[in-house]
Order: structure tokens, then sequence, then C-alpha cells
């Protein structure tokens, strides 16, 4: 089943194409993997289809539902969410306080009964290795991150748009990270993530989506993209370039 669909969606900053007429799919229990060099347009892309920058033009649509254009907070109220690539907590509140901001204003009114309690899950879920009461502003990148994604959770999302969860991260964190990740598979949430560590599309991915300049080069199963040539030459360049 399709959970998420785009057609040509094309972000403009002027006269600067960022991103150029991409069109992808996201179905149910998807890992997909986006990927490209840096600067490729990836976040501006997930930021046109989630909201926060609407697209210039083309389309997007939720489970059939045209999307295009919606508030980040109408997004999430119908099931999607995400994490950011610098995440920006709200530094004075602890880390319970900030995931039951998101459970508070992310679910509909009524729907969690103890706030309370649902954050301090959502810790747990992403495994959290601080004390729940640890304000925001003592917490390293790594430990923002984990913050980050637990309160992306907290709004009981069905679609996940995860940016650059696993940068920065030691061997063993990476290897928590995979797991963790199939931990939210496992809950039926559809997952569209950015990522550059290699190790970890390939071990997670079931499909892989590759943007070089903001226009889309690749599209199929994770095998199927990574051995394009047209996305090895975008990683590591053509003869031609040389």
């Amino acid at each position: 089943m399709i959970v998420l669909e785009t057609n040509n969606v094309t972000k403009r900053f002027g006269g600067l194409t960022a991103v150029n007429e991409v069109s992808m799919t996201l179905y149910q229990g998807d890992v997909l993997g986006l990927i490209g060099p840096n600067g490729a347009g990836k976040t501006t892309f997930i930021n046109a289809v989630s909201g926060l920058n609407p697209p210039t033009s083309g389309t997007v649509k939720m489970l059939g539902e045209d999307t295009t254009g919606l508030t980040p907070e109408k997004m999430c109220r119908r099931g999607l969410s995400r994490t950011f690539q610098i995440p920006s907590p709200f530094p004075k509140m602890t880390a319970i306080e900030s995931v039951m901001v998101a459970t508070i204003f992310g679910n509909d009114p009524g729907t969690i009964i103890n706030p309370v309690e649902h954050a301090r899950e959502m810790l747990d879920f992403v495994e959290f290795p601080m004390d729940e009461t640890v304000v925001a502003e003592q917490l390293n990148t790594v430990q923002l991150k984990r913050l980050d994604l637990a309160r992306a959770l907290a709004s009981n999302p069905k679609r996940l748009f995860m940016d650059d969860l696993a940068s920065g991260l030691s061997e063993g964190e990476l290897n928590d990270i995979m797991r963790i990740i199939d931990k939210i598979s496992k809950k039926g949430i559809s997952i569209l993530m950015i990522e550059h560590i290699m190790q970890l599309i390939m071990a997670v991915c079931n499909r892989l989506l590759c943007i070089q300049f903001g226009t889309k080069i690749a599209e199929g199963s994770t095998q199927e993209v990574a051995n394009d040539p047209k996305v090895a030459s975008a990683y590591l360049g053509s003869e031609d370039d040389s």
C-alpha cells in the first residue's frame, strides 16, 4: 500500500532550483533511504514534503489525500513526524518535558490519557542515555538526536522522516541506532531516512532513493540503487570529472 507519494515536487529559492521535479513513493513497511552527495537537496526535499518549506510546484499525497503545502502541525496530525539534522530543543526544559510537549500538541486532544507516562515510554523506547530530568541545554549532539527521535515518536506517527540521525556515532552507538530503527519499523511505521553512513543504509533500508543536484537519479531496491553506475558517479565522480 502506498502511504506517501510525491509527484514532480520542485522547490525554488529565487533563481535557484534546489529540488527539481522529484517523484517518489513510500510504501507501508518501507525503510526508504534518501541518499546523495552533500548539497544534493535531500533535506530541502523532506522540508517541502513535510510542510516546513512548501513546494514551489508539484504535489504531495498521503494515503491518497492531497497534502501539498499543509503546515507541519497539520501533517503531524495526519501521521507524519520527523527529526532534524540539527535538533532544536527547548533548552531550559528537561528531557521528559520536551517529549511531553510533543505528546500533548502532536496528538488529538484526549488521545493520550497520561502524557507523562507516554513521554517516559518514548524516552525508554529510543534508549535515551540520560536521566529524564536532564535539561536539554546540557546534552551533546548525539544525546539531542536521541531526544529528537523520542519527540518525533511521541505523536504516534505512521510515517517518520529521519534526517541524518546517525552522524557522529561510534560503532557501538551505530549498532544501537540500527536496533532502534528496526524496533520503529516493527511498530508499523514507514520510514524515510536521510543518511550518509552506507553501513547503516545497507543494513536497514529495503529501498533507496538517490538525488543529485536536486534531481532524482535512481529509485529502487537497496542493491539495485547501490550498484547503479549513476549513483557511484554521483558519489565518486566519473572519469570525465577527473
